[in-house]
C-alpha cells in the first residue's frame, strides 16, 4: 500500500486517540463459484473517535459498501466490525436494530423527512419512536449549530433543499449518536448549500465532539474532513490527513491514470 501521509495514532494530550468504529480483515462477497464478486477483500481500519472521515473510490471500489458495513446496514462475509466495544457482527437482528438507533446516527443524499411533520418534528421523530426524552439543552445547541432556529415549525415544503438536509442533520446529531455515517450527504445539493451542510458536519466535530464518517466522491466535500481513506477494488490503498481539495483532487487523479495503464 502506498501511503503518503500517514494518519495520528495518538491524540494531543499524549493517551491514545480512542476508537468509534473499527473493521478487522472484513470480506464482503457477492455470489458464489465464478459469479462471485468480492466488494471488501480484508479490510482493516479504525475510525477514531471525535473525527471526520471521509472515504472515497472510484465507482465499485467498495466505499459504500464499507461504509454500510461499519454501520451494521449490511452484514459481512468476513471478519469483524466494532462499534468501540461492542462487536456487531453476529449480532441478531432486533440487537443490532436497537444499537443502530441507540448509539448510530444516518444522514443520505435523499433527505427521508416526513411532509407532515415540521422540522423540530421531524428532528425529534427518531426518538419519539424510541419513547426517548431529548435532552432539551443539547437539541437546542444543535438546531443552533446548524442554523435552523427560525424554522423548526416550517414542514419540509417550506425549506429548501439545503434546509431539507439541515434538518436531516440535526436528526442524525440530536440523539447524540456516538457515530454519524453519511452517504454523500450533499449529493442532490447545489454547491452553496453543499458547502453550508459541510460546515455545519465540521462544525458538529470540532464544536460537539461528534465523530462523522462520510463517503463521498467530490475533493472539495473530502477537503472538510480531517482524513480521507481512499478505496480501489475493494482494499484501502491510500490514506491522507489535513486534506485540501487540490491534494485530494491530485490523488485521484494519480489513481484514475493508475488504472488506466493497469
Amino acid at each position: 500500500m502506498t501511503t503518503a501521509v500517514t494518519s495520528p495514532t495518538y491524540g494531543g494530550t499524549g493517551g491514545r486517540t480512542a476508537v468509534a468504529a473499527r473493521a478487522r480483515q472484513v470480506v464482503k462477497a457477492y455470489g458464489t463459484g465464478e459469479t462471485r464478486v468480492v466488494a471488501l477483500d480484508q479490510v482493516d481500519v479504525d475510525i477514531a473517535q471525535g473525527e471526520f472521515t471521509a472515504i472515497m473510490g472510484p465507482s465499485g471500489s467498495g466505499k459504500s459498501t464499507l461504509m454500510h458495513c461499519l454501520a451494521g446496514l449490511d452484514t459481512v462475509t468476513g471478519g469483524q466490525i466494532f462499534l468501540a466495544d461492542t462487536e456487531i457482527t453476529g449480532l441478531k437482528d432486533k440487537k443490532l436494530t436497537q444499537l443502530r438507533r441507540d448509539r448510530v446516527g444516518f444522514i443520505f443524499q435523499a433527505f427521508n423527512l416526513l411532509p407532515t411533520l415540521n422540522a423540530l418534528e421531524n428532528i425529534t421523530l427518531p426518538m419519539d419512536i424510541a419513547g426517548r426524552r431529548p435532552d432539551a439543552g443539547w437539541l437546542a445547541r444543535v438546531v443552533e449549530t446548524v442554523g435552523l432556529s427560525e424554522r423548526l415549525k416550517h414542514r419540509p415544503g417550506q425549506l429548501s433543499g439545503g434546509q431539507q438536509q439541515r434538518v436531516a442533520v440535526a436528526r442524525a446529531l440530536a440523539a447524540r449518536p456516538e457515530i454519524i455515517f453519511g452517504d454523500e450527504p450533499t449529493g442532490n445539493l447545489d454547491s452553496r448549500a453543499g458547502a453550508e451542510i459541510l460546515g455545519f458536519l465540521r462544525r458538529s466535530v470540532d464544536e460537539l465532539g461528534q465523530t462523522i464518517v462520510m463517503v463521498t466522491h467530490d475533493p472539495v466535500a473530502a477537503s472538510y474532513a480531517d482524513r480521507v481513506l481512499y478505496l480501489a477494488d475493494g482494499r484501502i490503498v491510500d490514506e491522507m490527513t489535513r486534506p485540501t481539495a487540490e491534494a485530494v483532487l491530485d490523488r485521484m487523479k494519480d489513481f484514475d491514470a493508475r488504472g488506466r495503464t493497469s
